[in-house]
């Protein structure tokens, strides 16, 4: 078969939360000035109430509320594809498939964490959430979400991308949303950015400072984040849950899972239920690959640390690999990888060793990009084609060593508001950047000083 395919009825009824399965427990998330540990208290200005239950729960299983699964049901379950064109065009015995996100109406898995936190905020009483985009990818996910429960969005996005992806900007105001480019004059933390360099292209981290300020200065507003923390990773758990299931169908299970990694929402989504396995001792020899970019390679050349996730330091501290949170990655094209940390319970699988990681640089992705596009006819994102050079990786692997392998990969987004990075590729135009190590190690000096700790 191409692909396989589940119905409504099929759809998960729960989301998988990792948390009591982790071979040892997370360090806490720590207050931004008090340096202590982070209590649901502290994140009632910024998060509605049950989004706080989530991430502290102890739960492995969370219900899906049944207006969300209402609204996941416009794509959901998504489907997975086997990519036998590929793998003759590979010439190899390894069998790959991937899970195709791209049918939501944003265009990437990203509305399935944004209908649960939009839902959460509507029954709350919320009237706006702010938020942060690299790509743009999130902040469509959050306007779509946004216009669905009537609740206001306002997105900050990464000066370079909303550059390079003037029709991301249109899509979320298209659902309602307004949309500035970050660093902005709108807060504090955008006009310091500005003072310090008024050519300043962004990073994800600036625009969350912009949008913690925003949220926390007005008391009819709430914070939603797209990445990186607990309640975002356990909504994404739909991906995987989907997946096992059409394996399954399939009469196949994976040797190796691979996804592209910015903060880890999308990779964790899919391999976080193939991981309990592994976890819990029901599956051993599964491969866990989290391929991210050489511009910003958080996992491979960061630091397992206490970081703010934001460039202003106004968010919790979170022990995850980080690159520094000043740090400045260059403009790529896969804005949605342009993070300085990762979601700390990847990093924590990571540093345990059931995660493995290799950064990849723009023109290989892309090479790989289009020779899946003429030989399966979808066209994929940037972020999404690292995962896809991952694949190529393992599949030429296999050849190598005349060995079948069964590789499952993380199809996150479409590629349609991309083409100008596609264009730049193909007229040879595309430039790779080497991040030299002074500069991470400059960053790297700028963590904030907090004495070890242990759970």
């Amino acid at each position: 078969m191409k692909k396989y395919l589940l119905s409504e009825d099929d759809m998960p009824t729960q989301w998988y939360n990792i948390l009591p399965d982790l071979p040892k427990p997370l360090l806490p998330p720590l207050h931004p000035v008090t340096h202590e540990p982070l209590t649901a208290a502290d994140l009632q200005p910024l998060l509605p109430d049950e989004v706080i239950a989530q991430e502290f729960s102890p739960q492995r299983w969370i219900d899906i509320p049944d207006e969300v699964r209402d609204v996941y049901r416009i794509w959901r379950p998504s489907p997975l594809y086997r990519a036998d064109r590929l793998e003759k065009a590979l010439d190899t015995p390894a069998k790959i498939y991937f899970k195709y996100e791209a049918v939501s109406p944003a265009g990437s898995h990203k509305p399935n964490t944004a209908v649960p936190q939009v839902f959460y905020n509507a029954r709350q009483g919320v009237r706006r959430v702010t938020t942060e985009t690299g790509a743009g990818q999130w902040g469509s996910a959050l306007s779509f979400a946004g216009s669905l429960f009537g609740v206001e969005v306002t997105v900050y996005m990464v000066k370079a991308s909303f550059q390079q992806k003037p029709h991301r900007r249109s899509l979320m105001e298209t659902w309602g949303g307004e949309v500035f480019a970050s660093p902005s004059t709108r807060t504090q933390a955008g006009r310091d950015i500005l003072a310090r360099d008024p050519e300043s292209p962004g990073s994800l981290g600036i625009a969350i400072s912009e949008a913690v300020e925003d949220a926390l200065a007005h008391d009819d507003t709430k914070f939603a984040l797209g990445s990186a923390m607990n309640h975002v990773v356990l909504h994404q758990t739909v991906i995987g849950l989907e997946a096992k299931r059409q394996m399954e169908m399939a009469g196949d299970y994976p040797d190796v899972v691979i996804g592209c990694v910015g903060g880890g929402s999308n990779y964790s989504g899919l391999t976080f239920p193939f991981l309990a396995d592994t976890l819990t001792g029901a599956r051993t020899g599964t491969r866990f690959v989290a391929a991210e970019p050489a511009a910003c390679p958080t996992l491979t050349r960061g630091r397992y640390a206490y970081d703010y996730p934001d460039t202003a330091g106004l968010g919790p501290l979170l022990h995850m690999k980080t690159m520094g949170h000043g740090f400045m990655p260059p403009p790529i094209h896969a804005g949605g990888l342009r993070f300085h940390g990762d979601a700390p319970t990847l990093c924590l699988l990571h540093d345990e060793g059931f995660v493995e990681a290799v950064a990849y640089n723009q023109n290989e992705v892309f090479t790989e990009a289009v020779r899946f596009a003429r030989a399966e006819g979808f066209v994929m994102a940037p972020e999404s084609s690292h995962a896809l050079r991952g694949a190529v990786a393992e599949a030429l692997a296999a050849k190598e060593a005349g060995e079948a392998r069964t590789i499952l990969f993380g199809f996150s987004g479409h590629g349609h508001f991309d083409m100008g990075a596609f264009d730049s590729f193909l007229a040879g135009r595309l430039e790779d950047y080497e991040v030299p190590q002074e500069q991470v190690d400059a960053s790297l000096a700028e963590l904030p000083k907090i004495p070890a700790r242990t759970v």
